[in-house]
């Protein structure tokens, strides 16, 4: 097993894409990336070669790879026993330090590995073949903190040794160019869209829902490498909670500006984001359209329905009245839109880990509706397939207790030579079925576009 861990000095950067092209070629490289340095994108993570891999596969089985560990055949099943055991197989992080990892899991979990979790089935098949979470054990990363503009290498001595020879290296050269060999197309016409959209007005009428997330989906045939696709992608829409992770052939390339849990020394903050207006041509327009969201009655209602839906999620798992919204509906600009975005926050209870807090709240009920199960049984039925990692959640657990996790929307799925991406939005009673329909084109015309 590893040894203690030391902690060194590297050059900074700010831009991380360059030290992580010496890795991403290897064993299970993952960038998690701030993209857009801020309060909320203050740290990137990478890392590569973990210690073990475990994958939960679409008809529930899980594959555990290590050459080092073996899983306990007790545990099998149980995925968030699995996980506390792999976190318990690393040694005490007895570092002096503020980083936020220093070890621990870093990977993905699927949205419909949260709907099967609830025993929601579905009646449609999965677009994809990717797990339906994937998840490292990492007991070495390198971190750059953008705030004190300072990098640094947490390994062991071994590994410390190794990683260096690795970036001492050239980085790894680039695969065949990237491009698409087919356009985008979307798997719902208008009409399409809007028939659904009306059968979700039906389900508020009767008093079934509050407020449905719906989403379509489109996809595009490609060839070369999918990291010069997610350079595009970051240069284009550049959101402080990106990630990349590819493995076969097969890749996530996630650009989402929300955070869907964090927990650190115990405080818990989900940011959820609800509210939507397109950028503006000209700085006018602009102002126009974020005056226009912010004074939306519409839009605000929206965004307070799922913060009453997270203040009960975090509720189960977090101390008695200690829940607070310090932040309601607050506007956060990015490239190609304006957000409306809260903060609801909690302390941890003391007999719960970051693990239960994250099952008892996935996935995110920003990117289901109101209320969270039933909503997500009417998406099942209206959206035509599965959601795969869209909505659900790309981040790390540290061997300490310290957790990050983005609501995996903006977020291209690539599988075998096609790429997927999805757009949504949450509809209420007095949504506009066309308003909504030109809204999921808004979030992701500007990913889509940075790829033709």
């Amino acid at each position: 097993m590893t040894s203690a861990l030391t902690i060194k000095a590297l050059p900074y950067s700010p831009d991380p894409l360059e030290t992580f092209a010496h890795l991403r070629k290897r064993h299970g490289a993952v960038l998690l990336d701030s993209g857009r340095p801020s309060a909320n994108g203050r740290y990137d993570i990478m890392s590569s070669d973990p210690l073990a891999t475990l994958e939960v596969m679409p008809d529930g089985q899980t594959n555990f790879t290590s050459a080092q560990l073996e899983l306990p055949s007790a545990l099998t099943g149980d995925m968030t026993a699995q996980q506390q055991w792999m976190l318990e197989q690393l040694p005490s992080a007895d570092l002096s330090s503020e980083l936020p990892f220093l070890g621990g899991l870093i990977g993905y979990w699927s949205y419909d590995l949260g709907r099967n979790n609830l025993a929601i089935p579905s009646r449609h098949p999965s677009v994809t073949n990717l797990p339906l979470a994937r998840l490292g054990l990492y007991d070495w990363c390198i971190t750059f903190d953008h705030e004190m503009q300072t990098s640094w290498l947490i390994a062991s001595t071994r590994r410390q040794q190794q990683v260096l020879q690795w970036l001492a290296h050239p980085p790894a050269s680039l695969d065949k160019n990237f491009q698409l060999i087919s356009p985008f197309q979307g798997e719902l016409s208008q009409a399409d869209y809007t028939e659904r959209f009306n059968a979700v007005q039906r389900y508020i009428r009767a008093g079934d829902c509050y407020q449905i997330n719906l989403a379509q989906r489109f996809t595009a045939r490609y060839e070369g490498d999918e990291w010069q696709a997610y350079l595009r992608l970051r240069k284009a829409t550049p959101t402080p909670f990106s990630g990349f992770m590819a493995w076969g052939n097969q890749a996530v390339l996630s650009l989402s500006p929300e955070r869907f849990i964090q927990c650190r020394d115990g405080l818990v903050e989900t940011r959820p984001i609800k509210g939507t207006r397109p950028r503006g041509k000209s700085s006018e327009e602009d102002i126009a359209l974020a005056e226009q969201l912010l004074s939306s009655t519409k839009d605000r209602a929206e965004n307070v329905m799922i913060v009453d839906l997270l203040r009960n999620d975090l509720g189960r798992v977090c101390a008695p009245g200690s829940i607070r919204v310090p932040q309601l509906c607050q506007l956060e600009s990015y490239p190609n839109v304006h957000h409306l975005v809260s903060v609801v926050q909690g302390q941890l209870a003391k007999h719960r880990s970051p693990l239960s807090l994250l099952t008892a709240a996935f996935p995110g009920g920003s990117i289901t509706g109101a209320p969270k199960i039933r909503a997500m049984q009417i998406i099942d039925e209206l959206e035509p397939c599965q959601r795969s990692v869209y909505c659900g959640s790309l981040g790390y657990i540290d061997k300490r207790g310290s957790m990050d996790t983005s609501i995996a929307i903006r977020t291209m799925v690539a599988d075998a030579g096609k790429l997927h991406v999805w757009g949504g939005g949450g509809l209420v009673a007095d949504s506009k079925a066309d308003e909504e329909y030109t809204e999921t084109l808004d979030k992701i015309c500007h990913l889509i576009g940075a790829l033709e």
